[in-house]
């Protein structure tokens, strides 16, 4: 009889397993991950309930304290234990401490590129409790100048190699406003870092300075370009950079782990998920000052890398290296990042071996974040109804003519099917709050959609399009309005038409992205409009944009049009200028292409044109 009942037992178990593979395949990866995410909401409350207010610094401080040997910063080959970063810290602290007038709740601006410094100053600085904006270090001139004003800084560190882009706006910065470079001979108006952390204490600095009023006071501002024009400086709280360092965990990396960062630490990914990410596991980061193809798998094999960082380009540059044998060879089982498309991750796999791809979404300033838990190739995550319960997230139907959700009479918006794209809002809520940008609120605003199923309700604006199919996968489709993605950056349109409309023979220029082929996102396109009796100055068009904007903010091509067409609310009409793309075939305006090589707009011929669809021209 027992016998019996086991046997029962055994084949009941059995069926269960089976009809959970057949009805729901996802589920155990699907609780997994949610009860991951359940621990790290109760670890929080925890603090919570025993009154501490625990941050990213202060986990930082643990490890430093529980294993100061262990190296937490590999670069260019020299070591930086948690000890070392902690007492280089230390002694950026005491300067401004010592020979500023910073206090807790200022901001002070930093524009450095990877380097073991930039963490140095970023944690001295968080040891004051101020709260640091990190600049972009391609940008230049008033695009630089923009950011530094909206952050309002009461000073700014420089690296080395970025002197020059602040010399260049000097004497057009604010009068308030310190310059620190980290240099030891620098230009009147600016004072050496350097030569003072050579005198300064290394001591703990005391808790008092540092201590936040609660987790959602600001701790860093990020620069973003959203879907509403120049980069906003978005307000990271101390609540958000904890989510964010918990991010590598969630995947499952360890202590163990050995991380390489090669993404730029001003970017939320390389400094909240990348530098977070290692203070939360206690693991070691190698750091790159830049992303280079031919040196990454040298790299990894020489400092035992096990974890890497990416942006679809990263991947996609790394599968148009030639073929070298070996290339299996190396210790890497995890890569984390966003946008690498399918065809990418599998050729990826196929090449470099069994290497787990953990694709996220989401956005520096954002409510909702979405992990590709199952490995689903080219989904960014999986939602499911525990899911929603977390994050209230929708997809409304987009009308792409008029850039605007769609209303119905009674003027709410409305979901889209599955397997349709949709704009991606996400509740904002006590649970998942909104945090904005710093300086003026109309930006923050700009951001929000109201009444969008009730009245009274508010919805972040994500800015892109998903789709979500009938599996529940999600998958980004595109982005929308003032922006488009090329090189992992999100370049603003409007920014890229004032610079080319500063131009004497432009009467009006519209800028859009346009699909190349085996590109990530889209390269950069401007519709131009002469002035009357003016002639197109292909040199001076590319030397302003060379001066004024970053590398991967260049259109690459330009139309000459006769007319602008326009929206009923005047702005200029992109959707079919986007479809029509650059191809001469199709459009019979001049066409002019960007020519690296020559340094130079050239007129863009079919044969260009061709090469370029085929990848022979990298652009």
């Amino acid at each position: 009889m027992l016998l019996f009942w086991i046997s029962g037992l055994g084949a009941g178990i059995v069926l269960l397993h089976f009809v959970q593979k057949l009805l729901f395949p996802y589920f155990w990866n699907d609780f997994w991950y949610l009860l991951k995410v359940v621990c790290c909401g109760i670890r929080l409350q925890l603090y919570s309930w025993k009154g501490q207010l625990v941050t990213v610094l202060d986990k930082f401080l643990s490890q430093a304290k529980k294993q100061p040997q262990k190296p937490f910063i590999i670069y260019e080959g020299d070591i930086y234990t948690y000890e070392d970063v902690d007492k280089r810290s230390n002694k950026v602290a005491y300067v401004f401490l010592n020979h500023s007038t910073l206090k807790r709740g200022d901001t002070v601006a930093l524009l450095m590129s990877n380097e073991p410094d930039f963490v140095h100053v970023w944690f001295g600085l968080a040891k004051l409790g101020c709260v640091v904006a990190f600049l972009n270090s391609n940008i230049r001139s008033n695009s630089l100048l923009h950011c530094v004003r909206s952050c309002e800084p009461r000073a700014l560190v420089v690296g080395t190699d970025l002197l020059e882009a602040i010399e260049e706006i000097l004497p057009n910065l604010p009068e308030d406003i310190s310059v620190w470079a980290v240099r030891d001979s620098v230009p009147q108006g600016i004072s050496s870092l350097t030569e003072k952390l050579t005198t300064a204490s290394d001591k703990p600095v005391p808790s008092s300075h540092r201590v936040a009023s609660n987790l959602k006071s600001p701790y860093l501002y990020i620069f973003t370009s959203g879907t509403t024009g120049l980069p906003k400086a978005a307000v990271i709280t101390q609540l958000q950079a904890l989510k964010g360092s918990a991010g590598l965990w969630a995947f499952g990396c360890t202590t163990d782990d050995i991380i390489y960062i090669t993404l730029p630490l001003y970017h939320s990914s390389g400094s909240l998920l990348g530098i977070g990410g290692c203070i939360e596991l206690g693991a070691t980061c190698v750091l790159k000052k830049k992303f280079s193809a031919s040196q990454f798998w040298n790299d990894c094999k020489k400092y035992n890398v096990t974890v890497f960082q990416y942006i679809g380009e990263i991947c996609r540059y790394l599968c148009k290296q030639p073929k070298r044998e070996g290339e299996k060879d190396h210790q890497v089982r995890l890569a984390v990042g966003n946008g690498v498309r399918s065809d990418v991750w599998r050729e990826f796999v196929d090449r470099f071996g069994n290497i787990k791809m953990c694709e996220l979404y989401g956005a520096t300033e954002g409510n909702i974040c979405f992990m590709n838990h199952t490995g689903k190739i080219g989904a960014v995550g999986r939602t499911n109804f525990f899911y929603k319960v977390f994050f209230n997230f929708d997809l409304i139907k987009y009308d792409f003519q008029k850039d605007e959700p769609i209303r119905n009479e009674q003027g709410w918006c409305s979901c889209v099917q599955k397997g349709e794209p949709g704009l991606l809002v996400s509740q904002v809520n006590k649970k998942n709050p909104f945090f904005g940008y710093a300086g003026s609120k109309k930006h923050t605003e700009k951001k929000l959609l109201h009444n969008v199923f009730k009245k009274g309700d508010v919805y972040f604006n994500t800015g892109d399009l998903m789709v979500q199919d009938q599996e529940d996968f999600l998958y980004f489709w595109d982005r929308i309005g003032d922006t488009f993605r090329w090189k992992g950056e999100n370049i603003a349109t409007t920014e890229v038409a004032d610079v080319i409309g500063m131009l004497d023979f432009i009467e009006e220029s519209n800028v859009y992205g346009v699909a190349v082929p085996d590109c990530e996102g889209k390269a950069g396109m401007a519709s131009i409009i002469l002035k009357p009796n003016k002639s197109l100055d292909l040199e001076k068009v590319y030397e302003q944009v060379v001066t004024f904007l970053p590398a991967y903010a260049y259109p690459r091509f330009l139309r000459i049009q006769e007319k602008m067409e326009v929206t009923g609310t005047f702005k200029p009409k992109k959707f079919q200028l986007v479809q029509e793309g650059f191809s001469p075939l199709k459009i019979s305006d001049p066409l002019y292409f960007m020519d690296n090589l020559k340094k130079a707009y050239v007129p863009l011929t079919k044969e260009l044109y061709d090469q370029i669809m085929l990848g022979e021209i990298r652009l």
